[in-house]
């Protein structure tokens, strides 16, 4: 109980954070804050994967997977904060559905719980490989709306990186 204490705790945390900041969704006229550009509505969250290229070829069984963002900061699991959140890495699987938090699956659905950038795929089999990128919040449910991209290469054996 004490673990469903804590989660029924960062939820409502979360979703006082989200009525005292208007979730960035309204008419436009947000309170302003006081960082420069304050007139102007918060800019939209997105997340990029850099590397590897969409349609990458790679040689050898590792790939160096890059994440950006724009309109949000990542952070540590568990940080409840405005526009904030921490990476997951979808190998080869789907979106898990809205407002459910993203299982950890070992080599399938990874966590990068300490407001990681970068992660190295390894021991991947020759074929193709979809990496979704998706940004979850302080419990590991996905942002709403979304915040997601997917790459998508192919792993071909041999020696490093193209």
């Amino acid at each position: 109980m004490h673990l469903a204490d804590k989660l029924t705790r960062a939820v409502f945390l979360m979703l006082m954070v989200a009525l005292t900041t208007g979730c960035g969704q309204g008419s436009g006229e947000e309170e302003p804050d006081s960082g420069a550009g304050a007139e102007a509505s918060a800019p939209s969250m997105a997340v990029r994967l850099v590397e590897p290229a969409d349609g990458a070829v790679i040689d050898g069984s590792s790939v160096r997977i890059v994440l950006e963002v724009e309109g949000l900061e990542i952070v540590p699991a568990g940080t409840v904060q405005a526009r904030s959140g921490h990476h997951h890495l979808l190998v080869n699987t789907g979106l898990t559905p809205a407002g459910q938090p993203i299982p950890a699956t070992p080599g399938v659905h990874i966590h990068l719980g300490q407001a990681q950038t970068e992660h190295e795929l390894t021991g991947l089999e020759p074929g193709d490989y979809t990496v979704i990128a998706v940004v979850g919040d302080a419990v590991h449910v996905p942002l709403d709306p979304p915040v997601v991209d997917t790459v998508t290469f192919t792993v071909g054996g041999g020696g490093s990186p193209k």
